[in-house]
């Protein structure tokens, strides 16, 4: 079976490489990352020995997956499937990353249906992207919570719904627009620019453009944590809503109608 490049297919430029494009480049439709490539994909469920994840960030960006799992020396091609999922918007990370951005976390939204992607990692390829969220570390960026249907809806293009997916919450919570209300991830680019306009604090830290904020954020992570730091005592973030299923999944609860984490296959 024969596909495409990833250069080929507009899809080889990974976010950790350059920031200002983050969230990267997404496929036009469902594929199989094979190393540089994107196939055909012929079927959309793979629990077979793989689980669910959701990604409303780098992580539906083929070069970004490719990238973390060369890095950690991780091969096997990746399922990535478009979903529709009810439930769900994509919010802003209350924290600086060291690759240079700040990243989009998922928020609850009751009312909001977007169209995201949902990655199919066998446990090799979990734990490569575990650690790259910071999912294992107690005081990491992110957690990861499984979100059970019907709280989370994600419907495939066949009509398929899956009965939950995995999906990384920020520890930090999400920034919001200065009434409270979750900021959406705009883009990198916009977003820095907004940031940057608001803050004459965030500008004495990352300078006064978004390429300045980027070149020094990627250079200084002492830099990246007093940025987080900033975001907290300013009182920017608000919670994302989702954090009772991180906190669900640390106790092994199981309440009615949301039932704990699956365990890795």
């Amino acid at each position: 079976m024969r596909g495409r490049t990833l250069a080929e297919l507009g899809l080889d430029r990974a976010p950790r490489d350059h920031p200002l494009t983050y969230p990267g480049s997404w496929p036009a439709d469902s594929g199989l990352l094979d190393g540089d490539r994107l196939l055909p994909l012929e079927r959309l469920v793979h629990d077979d020995g793989r689980v669910p994840v959701l990604a409303v960030g780098s992580n539906a960006s083929p070069a970004q997956l490719q990238h973390k799992m060369a890095e950690s020396g991780v091969s096997g091609p990746i399922p990535m499937v478009r979903t529709r999922v009810t439930g769900l918007d994509v919010g802003v990370s209350a924290h600086v990353s060291r690759l240079g951005y700040v990243s989009a976390s998922p928020l609850r939204s009751p009312a909001t249906v977007r169209e995201l992607f949902v990655v199919w990692l066998n446990g090799r390829q979990l734990e490569v992207i575990d650690a790259s969220e910071g999912a294992p570390l107690p005081d990491g960026n992110f957690g990861r919570a499984w979100l059970p249907a019907p709280h989370v809806r994600v419907s495939l293009a066949d009509g398929t719904a899956l009965t939950g997916v995995h999906a990384y919450v920020n520890r930090h919570g999400v920034l919001h627009d200065g009434t409270g209300t979750p900021r959406r991830h705009p883009g990198e680019h916009a977003l820095l620019t907004q940031l940057l306009d608001e803050s004459e604090e965030l500008r004495g830290l990352f300078g006064g453009t978004p390429e300045e904020f980027c070149a020094r954020a990627r250079a200084d992570g002492e830099l990246c944590r007093q940025g987080t730091r900033l975001f907290a005592e300013r009182k920017w973030a608000v919670a994302s809503g989702l954090e009772r299923y991180l906190r669900d999944q640390r106790a092994g609860a199981s309440e009615a109608g949301s039932p704990s984490a699956p365990p890795w296959r």
